[in-house]
């Protein structure tokens, strides 16, 4: 089996033109989950990521692998529309574990001839840093298990900015689980708890989300179209959205995201949007 996946790329690479365009979409499959599985140690399973709730690095990741995301929204609330606006780096500085930072900015517009002074601040939300831990990845399972953190230290809106600079703390412990159905079907569960601490009154509130997604791969290439179902408990109240996307590759190491958002049980939002721009930069182990 394993002379096979080594010498099924060399074949590729020795064939002529017109025997490249004959391969079949699975044999395509295969050979993309051979470059992905076993060109490199230690192992790693293919999985389709969300593009809405990312991880902070693939599962199973690889010493030396590194992303950029630039990710843009647009959410239609009831009183003002809110636009947000992140950039985040994501870096694996030794096999199975994942480090990102994040900084998300949102921006707010009135509607309907909402009076300014009700309408938030615009802010950059937060500085997040996190970590993932991938402790379980089994290839003939195609199952991978990690659990992570991440630390959001929440700042005030520009227009009272640093004072004071940091308001409060969000502590996020979060635990990952993804399975691959064959080549092209893929699921993954997100989940924990979020801890938020308010300093000026060293108040907390606590939340819980279930995030699931659902995912297939076009056969052939790495674009994907699929949807997320984020889920948030917090006392009595249930807020669920859901959100169909598509992931087109553009370049071998530029990809774009597309993301649609349907509250299904939210009070004060309506349809929403989401373009993520990820880029991979080569990286050697």
């Amino acid at each position: 089996m394993k002379f096979k996946k080594i010498l099924l790329p060399i074949l590729l690479l020795a064939a002529p033109s017109c025997l490249i365009a004959q391969i079949s979409n699975i044999e395509k499959d295969s050979l993309y989950l051979v470059e992905v599985e076993d060109q490199k140690e230690p192992d790693k399973v293919l999985h389709a990521e969300p593009l809405y709730i990312d991880l902070i690095r693939d599962l199973g990741a690889r010493k030396g692998e590194k992303e950029w995301n630039l990710g843009l929204g647009l959410t239609d609330n009831l009183s003002f529309d809110s636009y947000e606006a992140l950039i985040e780096y994501e870096w694996a500085p030794m096999d199975r574990l994942g480090l990102e930072v994040e900084l998300p900015f949102t921006f707010y517009s009135s509607v309907n001839g909402t009076p300014r002074e009700t309408i938030p601040s615009h802010k950059l939300n937060s500085i997040k840093v996190a970590f993932q831990w991938s402790f379980f990845v089994n290839e003939p399972m195609a199952t991978s298990m990690a659990f992570g953190y991440i630390n959001e230290f929440e700042l005030s809106g520009f227009k009272d900015f640093g004072r004071p600079l940091v308001t409060g703390n969000v502590y996020n412990p979060f635990f990952v689980v993804a399975k691959r159905w064959g080549n092209n079907f893929h699921s993954l569960i997100y989940t924990g708890p979020m801890f938020e601490q308010v300093f000026e009154n060293n108040t907390f509130h606590t939340a819980y989300d279930i995030n699931t997604s659902f995912h297939y791969m076009i056969p052939g290439t790495r674009n994907f179209i699929g949807v997320e179902f984020n889920k948030t408990l917090q006392k009595n109240d249930f807020d669920m959205t859901m959100r169909p996307q598509m992931r087109l590759g553009i370049a071998d190491n530029l990809m774009v995201g597309i993301v649609a958002g349907i509250p299904i049980d939210r009070e004060n939002e309506r349809i929403s949007s989401f373009l993520r721009l990820i880029w991979e930069p080569k990286h050697r182990n």
